[in-house]
């Protein structure tokens, strides 16, 4: 095996165990026995566990980023939402072990890379396009980041729901979302206010 395919072994068994037990619960001697390498070899490539942990997670939070860009192609924005909704369930569908890996707690040495910051970075993404329709329809733009993170935590914290119970069908869960989502945000209120602090 070439140091290469060597590197692509590790990482691929590394994902598996870190989407399994977490990054605390794995260990490098685990990694190498199920790879029938010394310790040192993995260490040679990584530098240890936390260089392996950041591997790992920089290809899954590029994977999922890509599919989201590359989905988001229509003009309209309910289909924009779809496309989105449908990209992150395909992902989780897809590549479980990648977002299983993604969505468990993270070291305390990476601030970036974990679950937070990939819809953190696909919020921004979600408010341009937000944006850009609030200054159409008369509203504040300034809230589109408010709007984006609400709808793609909706959508992500669902998704969490989704893989472990995998029913109703995936586009069926999509439909949902965008629904709720799409309905909420064709009747929004310019500015809203609360049923329980409107007479105080």
């Amino acid at each position: 095996m070439s140091a290469a395919q060597r590197r692509e072994q590790l990482i691929v068994i590394g994902r598996q165990l870190f989407a399994e037990r977490g990054f605390d619960a794995t260990s490098i001697e685990e990694v190498a026995h199920r790879a029938k390498v010394s310790k040192p070899v993995v260490y040679e490539h990584f530098g240890g566990k936390e260089g392996l942990y950041a591997v790992v997670v920089d290809r899954e939070v590029r994977a999922l980023l890509d599919r989201i860009t590359n989905a988001l192609t229509a003009g309209h924005p309910r289909e924009l939402l779809e496309q989105a909704a449908l990209a992150l369930l395909d992902y989780i569908e897809g590549e479980t072990d990648g977002f299983r890996v993604l969505v468990r707690e993270s070291p305390v040495m990476s601030s970036t890379g974990n679950f937070s910051s990939v819809l953190n970075d696909v919020a921004h993404q979600v408010e341009h396009i937000l944006g850009a329709e609030f200054k159409q329809r008369g509203y504040d733009p300034k809230l589109a980041e408010l709007y984006s993170q609400g709808l793609v935590g909706m959508v992500a914290l669902t998704g969490r729901w989704w893989l472990e119970v995998r029913k109703p069908r995936k586009d069926t869960v999509a439909a949902h979302l965008v629904n709720l989502a799409w309905n909420g945000l064709s009747h929004l209120e310019a500015k809203p206010t609360l049923l329980t602090r409107r007479n105080r």
